[in-house]
């Protein structure tokens, strides 16, 4: 599929489940001090999901271009660019993982055809420190999703990046990181968020091209956090 295509079978794959598609933000945003550049799906949504209504409702669909500059000096590698689009759904107080989490698996494995056995998820370990739970919720989704498809769903605990450079994948298809890896903040950490900053856990898949050897100037062994380009 080209990139028309896959944006295109995007939009209209959310359209059938009532979302509306709303037209993307500038590049150079409007009102946010915080960045030089659009550099997210989300950043110009971040009013609505702080409660401001949106005048299109409570479902939206959209395809953003994302200029990022605080990953300029590692553009280049095998994993970062710099002007791209991030195609994203939205729920404002509607609906959640238990519909999330499967209409992404759908889209992925039905409408642009991935091999489900090359993908893999991962979720939040928890932090005990501020008293956050391990997302078993969502690695109970993923359990039924890879079960479906008749694909091995075991669960692995891992911790860090380098924890996983350390464990590898231990036959696993569902990993728990920590909050380096599995908790969107603005801030970067938990500790360091205001406390009307948005953010939390976050569940992510990770397609495995399995023709590429894992480098061990990464690590030991190979996980889906890993930086060597096996898995994206």
């Amino acid at each position: 599929m080209t990139t028309q295509e896959i944006r295109k079978a995007y939009l209209d794959f959310f359209v059938e489940r009532r979302h509306k598609v709303i037209a993307r933000a500038q590049l150079v945003p409007n009102n946010d001090p915080t960045t030089l550049f659009t550099g997210s799906g989300m950043q110009p949504l971040i009013p609505y999901l702080l409660g401001e209504p949106h005048s299109e409702g409570q479902r939206l669909v959209n395809s953003q271009t994302c200029l990022r500059a605080q990953d300029i000096e590692e553009v280049g590698d095998n994993r970062h660019t710099t002007f791209f689009e991030m195609i994203g759904n939205w729920s404002l107080g509607d609906y959640f993982k238990k519909d999330q989490l499967p209409w992404f698996f759908e889209f992925l494995t039905d409408v642009v055809g991935l091999d489900p056995s090359k993908l893999y998820a991962t979720c939040f370990i928890g932090d005990k420190a501020n008293g956050i739970p391990k997302d078993t919720e969502s690695a109970e989704v993923w359990e039924k999703l890879f079960k479906a498809k008749k694909v091995d769903h075991k669960q692995v605990e891992i911790g860090s990046e380098a924890d996983g450079a350390k464990k590898g994948l231990q036959n696993g298809r569902i990993f728990y990181y920590d909050a380096s890896k599995n908790w969107w903040c603005r801030a970067g950490q938990i500790n360091n968020m205001p406390t009307d900053e948005p953010g939390g856990p976050d569940s992510e898949i990770f397609y495995e091209f399995d023709f590429i050897k894992h480098n061990p100037k990464y690590g030991k062994n190979c996980h889906p956090n890993c930086e060597c380009g096996r898995f994206m």
